[in-house]
């Protein structure tokens, strides 16, 4: 646990402080130019914030020179579950990933997933989206295979029209043929 906070005050520390903005000095008002406050709260400028997101974080704790050990993939992000030209089926080398995600899912009961099946351009568009949804479909009887209520799994299918890659060559087509998992709570 000292580990942890030690190496979150690294990360801040790496990444540095929220910039504060200084407002310029103004010019003293005249008595027919003041106005109700709320009027002039609406006009000033907002003071700069700076977010720091888990991707910077993870980021300055590997600058840090930290052991790769600590630093983690975030809880609640999975990975795409590929599948083969025009099958629906589950693969072998998926499996290993749906297992992680159902151990992930059983640990975490106050977290849902929408699984959205994605196909690569070759084949009609009705037929993609019906190729979409048997996959998206065949993971979540996975996932409820492995003890995941089926009231945490939404699916939806987008067929070939969200690509995760652009290009006309087969390891392009690999990365779109895919459920890819939306985390809600």
């Amino acid at each position: 646990m000292k580990k942890i906070l030690i190496l979150v005050l690294i990360a801040f520390v790496a990444i540095g402080c929220a910039k504060k903005y200084v407002k310029p000095p103004e010019e003293p008002a005249k008595a027919e130019d003041v106005k109700p406050k709320e009027v002039q709260r609406e006009k000033e400028t907002p003071k700069k914030v700076e977010v720091v997101t888990e991707k910077v974080l993870t980021e300055a704790v590997k600058e840090a020179k930290v052991g790769p050990s600590i630093v983690e993939e975030h809880p609640f992000e999975f990975k795409d579950v590929l599948f083969s030209f025009d099958k629906y089926d589950i693969r072998p080398d998926a499996k290993a990933v749906l297992d992680s995600i159902a151990s992930r899912l059983n640990k975490n009961k106050n977290i849902n997933v929408l699984i959205e099946g994605h196909c690569d351009e070759r084949g009609t568009n009705e037929y993609n989206l019906a190729l979409g949804e048997k996959r998206a479909r065949a993971v979540k009887d996975y996932l409820v295979s492995q003890g995941i209520t089926p009231a945490r799994i939404d699916t939806i299918s987008y067929g070939e029209e969200k690509p995760l890659c652009t290009e006309q060559n087969e390891d392009c087509y690999q990365k779109n043929r895919r459920a890819y998992f939306i985390v809600t709570k």
